[in-house]
């Protein structure tokens, strides 16, 4: 997993995830355990099952990709993706499902370096394009993703801007 990595500062240091090590499996839940117990995270830490479980979930996904920033050993930013297909292109592209910075980082540039990181490996990769999805109340991240040129996404203006949907699944 050798990918060039660029670093926001001296300080900062992105590193591509690698889930057999231990420090990075680590790295990952305690990052998105703490975005997913914020706001913009739904305010609910992640149950000790998903702790438990989702390195090797993702480790098995073949398309899955990750960043992390370390400010020293401390684990800092995260960026979670996903490669897929635009059938309108037949061309793969790559789906950012998670970004975030801890509190104690934020406004520093992580964010915009995990973000060009995922962009530098998605043009490597041939991908035609990033996705993602936000929470129209979370300004800030909005303001970021615009600023680095992402827009909201529609084919044709008279049909408006794509909404996302989810549906739950129970077995």
């Amino acid at each position: 997993m050798t990918d060039e990595v660029a670093s926001p500062s001296d300080e900062i240091r992105l590193e591509r995830i690698a889930l057999g090590r231990p420090e990075h499996a680590r790295a990952l839940i305690e990052l998105l355990d703490e975005y997913a117990a914020g706001p913009q995270g739904g305010g609910v830490p992640l149950a000790t099952q998903v702790r438990e479980q989702l390195p090797g979930v993702l480790a098995a996904r073949a398309h899955y990709i990750g960043w992390l920033a370390f400010d020293g050993h401390q684990p800092v930013g995260l960026l979670n993706a996903f490669e897929g297909v635009s059938t309108f292109k037949a061309r793969p592209l790559l789906n950012i499902h998670d970004i975030a910075v801890t509190a104690s980082h934020r406004g520093r540039g992580i964010g915009r370096a995990l973000l060009a990181q995922a962009e530098r490996h998605a043009l490597k990769t041939g991908c035609c394009k990033l996705t993602l999805e936000v929470l129209e109340g979370n300004r800030t991240a909005i303001g970021l993703y615009r600023d680095v040129g992402f827009a909201a996404y529609e084919l044709d203006p008279t049909m408006g801007r794509a909404m996302f949907f989810e549906k739950w699944l129970t077995p």
